[in-house]
């Protein structure tokens, strides 16, 4: 039997995050059903199980640059880690929240994970997630996270009394949403946003203690019993899914015409922002009079805007005058509900979907007809990401260009999601972008499914790769030791070449590579890097290997200064 934690250190983190991934993965389409508010759209599990996903693969990523180690990395990086993950990667109005909730106990668990630290923990998540909602409304998830927290507070006691409290808390707060909310009390059901999160509370309860909670009491019918408006009843399953009083389970997003039809905003709109403070003040005012359902989260310049309006355009101006938006994602409601009118365009045939690292591979790879996904710098996309962007093809087949080795799972996994939903998806494993630009050069849609994708796999699998980076701290490579500042030449994902300066580097680079021969070379360049030095690049291939083409392409903000493909 695993040691339970006596605090909540780095490897409890872990084990929270991946258990909270299960539970809402068990729970996401019992979450969805029961979703109608603020806008009965059906999607709250999910959004709440996209956004734990993006936490959990961020505290992932910080385990696996630890692995060559002997110690488990610091409480304060994995807190950190999970914070920021769902702050990228949160989703709706829910997600939205709990990432706040998240940051606002990372902010406290990085000084410490023990009794007292936890429970401060979580007053200032409750706190921190009501001042990011314009208008905070009672029955949501806001008040079971306070309930949560006040269950929660004391004289000190064990870890595992803090968190089972909390979550006893939540469970007690949840039951009685349908009592102050008017549309859950219509609709017989408690909260979808604080169901999530007393799921989430729940794999807390289990990474500390190594046992789930009890979800009962049991009635005789196998459900506990909570009174709604003067002694109706919502059931609560021991698996937490409340049902209508007569016992029948709730099947689909519940519509609430009285909520529904009374005009309220067509879109949903989400966006990560960079940005000071002072402009973020600004913006949530200018929001605020666009529309509803206002969050706004985040800190340190990088902010997480959540806001449902009739004009999506004027809120997504709003974050460009405020400061850079990107991630932007506009869902119309009716469409995302299923009660649009309009018929849809028939599905593509085929269709390429490709990660890259930067704006600009994305207009090149747009131009050719391809559906792209952004990573940029230390923001991995999510498997609901890709998702999104297969669903967004709208195509019967979908070939996926993940275009990083350390995409591959996610990658799998957005397939495998895919193929459930009736498209056919072939995932070809490019390890880096001049790889998928490889493949989507010889992509012709004509011609058969299984033929394009061979054509596109061997195209990948003929092209070198390579990158630029700045060694971030003294460390041992494969090429030798390396000092903070040196630039790295990494062939084919292994450091080859320790350089002084970037052109130098590069030559060395490229000399390696076309020394086992080639007939094209593609040169990718970071926002930073001059047009002249991909001039004395192009010279230095031209005087030195006669037969081989160079082609050049500006990648934009990425994470590399400059990136080498040799076919």
């Amino acid at each position: 039997m695993p040691q339970l934690p006596d605090d909540l250190d780095a490897v409890a983190v872990r084990t929270w995050c991946s258990l909270a991934l299960e539970a809402l993965g068990r729970e996401r389409a019992e979450i969805d059903a029961i979703n109608v508010y603020p806008i009965a759209d059906g999607d709250t599990g999910t959004n709440l199980y996209l956004t734990v996903e993006s936490a959990a693969a961020a505290v992932e990523a910080v385990f696996a640059a630890h692995e060559t180690g002997t110690t488990a990395p610091a409480t304060a990086d994995a807190v950190g880690a999970m914070a920021h993950g769902a702050l990228i990667g949160a989703r709706g109005n829910s997600g939205t929240i709990l990432a706040q909730l998240l940051r606002g106990m990372a902010g406290v668990l990085a000084d410490g994970g023990d009794a007292a630290h936890l429970s401060l923990a979580l007053t200032r998540a409750a706190a921190a997630a009501r001042q990011a909602v314009a208008h905070p409304v009672e029955g949501t998830v806001l008040t079971v996270a306070t309930a949560a927290a006040e269950a929660a507070q004391g004289e000190e006691r064990e870890l595992r009394a803090v968190v089972s409290a909390a979550y006893e808390g939540a469970r007690a707060a949840l039951a009685k949403t349908p009592e102050q909310l008017a549309v859950l009390g219509r609709a017989g059901v408690v909260d979808a946003g604080g169901r999530g999160l007393v799921a989430v509370l729940g794999a807390l309860v289990e990474a500390v203690t190594g046992q789930a909670p009890v979800r009962g009491p049991r009635t005789g019918s196998g459900k506990a019993a909570a009174p709604v408006d003067g002694g109706s009843v919502v059931g609560l399953p021991v698996g937490g899914v409340p049902v209508p009083a007569g016992g029948a389970l709730v099947e689909g997003p519940l519509d609430c015409p009285e909520d529904l039809d009374g005009g309220g905003p067509a879109f949903e709109v989400i966006y990560l922002l960079e940005a000071r403070d002072e402009q973020v003040d600004r913006l949530r005012t200018r929001l605020d009079a666009l529309g509803d359902s206002l969050v706004v989260v985040g800190g340190d310049g990088l902010w997480h805007v959540h806001v449902h309006v009739d004009d999506a355009g004027a809120a997504v101006e709003a974050g460009v005058e405020a400061g850079r938006p990107y991630r932007i994602r506009i869902t119309h409601f009716a469409t995302e509900s299923g009660h649009d009118v309009r018929v849809q365009a028939e599905p593509a045939q085929r269709a390429v979907v490709v990660v890259v690292p930067g704006d600009g591979l994305a207009g090149l790879c747009t131009e050719a007809g391809a559906t792209t996904v952004i990573a940029r710098p230390g923001e991995p996309p999510a498997s609901g990401e890709l998702v999104d962007a297969i669903r967004r093809a709208h195509a019967r087949e979908v070939v996926l260009l993940p275009n990083d080795a350390a995409l591959r799972h996610t990658a799998a996994a957005a397939a495998e999601q895919a193929r459930t939903e009736g498209v056919r998806v072939a995932l070809v494993p490019t390890r880096a972008a001049v790889q998928g630009i490889a493949a989507l050069a010889v992509h012709e849609p004509d011609r058969g499914f299984d033929e394009d994708v061979v054509a596109m796999t061997a195209a990948a699998g003929a092209t070198r790769y390579a990158e630029l980076a700045v060694a971030e701290r003294q460390s041992w490579t494969m090429a030798g030791i390396c000092q903070a500042g040196d630039i790295l030449g990494l062939i084919d994902g292994d450091v080859a070449v320790i350089g002084a300066d970037v052109p130098a580097t590069a030559r060395t680079v490229l000399d390696r590579m076309l020394a086992a021969g080639g007939e094209l070379v593609t040169l990718v360049l970071g926002e930073d890097v001059p047009d002249a030095m991909a001039d004395a690049l192009e010279e230095h291939v031209r005087e030195g290997y006669l037969a081989v083409d160079t082609v050049v392409y500006r990648g934009g903000h990425q994470r590399a200064p400059l990136l080498i493909g040799v076919e």
